[in-house]
């Protein structure tokens, strides 16, 4: 009898270590949206609102409707790490790495966090800490770990970048190009994505240099014959309605615009509003190209 109990007990083992494993496993969103402070600040909410609901507010119809059927589920996952770009979430060591995996030590979180990959209720966390954001190994990018095997998986990726990176690419094309080409190296071929610069800010002069960045960067998705769809997130209207605005930015006790970089849950309402068309063009590019393929 021994024998047998032997393997009844090797069997019950095996049963409870493949429930727990199964419990344990890691369900991908089908729609990932990566940025900056902007996302933890004001416009995680909207982003969150917005592609939950594809449906409502692009109106796909005809074959627009069933290639959206690509995206099963659709479970949104929303991510903003504090002051980032495309350079610190490709970048294999050094300070721009830091910025991700660093633990913040005043804070002690770095990154805002919303949707389906948000399982405690606190928008709040720090890179590297809790499964959801394992992201960081030594000599490998946040990229890299985020998108190996069995983990990140999204069907449509949408990043969301610009004022991090401003001043490199407003001085440079050639910076803007080799950020661009390391990054479309690091995306999985097959993954359908989107990238949409930022909201614009509060003066002049910060929307005068990311105007002039967001010029660069475009230029540089045309060269490098990047496969995600651009779409620029300031336009003559989002200017408009975003500069000098008090109502689309914190203010203090004084009445004055404390912070002129990040607008808020408002402004970022609006920015949907005023970018839905755009958007819904890009989603339905990308979810068309990935069905011809």
């Amino acid at each position: 009898m021994r024998p047998l109990n032997a393997f009844l007990k090797a069997a019950i083992c095996a049963l409870f270590t493949t429930g727990s494993a199964a419990a344990d496993e890691f369900l991908s969103p089908e729609i990932l949206i990566l940025g900056d402070s902007q996302i933890s600040f004001g416009s995680g909410p909207a982003f969150l609102e917005f592609f939950t609901d594809i449906k409502e507010h692009c109106q796909p119809e005809g074959q627009q409707l069933a290639n959206l059927e690509r995206l099963g589920e659709m479970r949104v996952g929303v991510i903003g790490v504090r002051s980032t770009s495309i350079r610190h979430w490709i970048a294999r060591r050094g300070a721009a790495k830091d910025a991700i995996c660093e633990e913040d030590r005043r804070w002690r979180v770095n990154a805002g966090t919303y949707g389906f990959i948000n399982t405690t209720g606190n928008r709040y966390v720090q890179i590297g800490q809790g499964r959801e954001y394992q992201f960081c190994a030594p000599n490998r990018s946040a990229f890299e770990e985020m998108f190996r095997e069995d983990y990140y998986n999204p069907r449509l990726l949408l990043m969301t970048f610009l004022g991090n990176s401003a001043r490199r690419w407003a001085d440079s094309v050639d910076a803007a190009v080799e950020d661009v080409e390391e990054m479309m190296r690091q995306l999985p071929p097959d993954m359908p994505c989107i990238f949409m610069t930022t909201a614009p800010a509060f003066k002049p002069e910060i929307v005068e240099l990311r105007l002039r960045a967001q010029e660069n960067l475009m230029t540089a998705f045309e060269q490098t014959g990047s496969r995600c769809t651009f779409v620029p997130g300031a336009t003559p209207e989002t200017v408009a309605a975003n500069q000098g605005n008090t109502e689309f930015f914190r203010l203090n006790d004084a009445g004055l615009v404390k912070d002129p970089f990040h607008p808020n849950a408002r402004a970022a309402e609006n920015f949907f509003a005023l970018e839905m068309d755009n958007i819904c063009n890009a989603i339905f590019e990308q979810i068309d190209d990935a069905v011809a393929q």
